[in-house]
């Protein structure tokens, strides 16, 4: 939380999930700009967003990182 100041958090999301708030929520999150935020990164406008939409966007994003991804076909594991 606090990037680029108090008013604002940031989530780490895919892009589909990202698209998917900004469009449906525009006044409580917005892309970062740059690469960072074509990759996900989010910002959250924190005086805007209810305790449920941020609990939502941030299970998101902790899922992101804490959900093994399923293997391509053919990989193999050592």
């Amino acid at each position: 939380m606090g990037y680029p100041d108090k008013d604002w958090g940031m989530a780490k999301l895919a892009p589909e999930q990202q698209q998917m708030l900004v469009v449906a929520e525009p006044t409580m999150f917005t892309p970062i700009k740059g690469t960072w935020g074509l990759r996900g990164a989010t910002s959250v406008r924190l005086a805007e967003v209810d305790a449920r939409t941020l609990r939502s966007a941030l299970t998101m994003a902790w899922q992101n990182v804490t959900v093994p991804k399923p293997r391509k076909a053919g990989s193999f594991e050592f």
